[in-house]
């Protein structure tokens, strides 16, 4: 269980300042990182450290995360948004 601190304290770190990040993190953080495992949870945490024109560029699929395990999650984060 996801304690309501850690949830609070990941939603204002998921505010990035740059609204097409902000659409995709701070919903996820809300209605799905509750529900994942420990090493996903990491992972979004990880995923957080990095710097925003590198999200950018990964979010809006003009560029990839040289780390497998960075991109499956941005890829888990843009699944959620784009019609399948």
């Amino acid at each position: 269980m996801v304690e309501d601190v850690e949830l609070n304290r990941l939603y204002w770190h998921s505010r990035r300042g740059m609204l097409e990040l902000d659409v995709l993190l701070v919903p996820f953080v809300r209605e799905v990182y509750p529900h994942l495992n420990d090493v996903d949870r990491d992972l979004y945490r990880r995923l957080l450290t990095c710097e925003d024109q590198d999200m950018f560029g990964w979010f809006m699929q003009r560029a990839e995360s040289e780390d497998a395990e960075l991109q499956r999650m941005v890829r888990m984060i843009l699944d959620r948004v784009q019609p399948k």
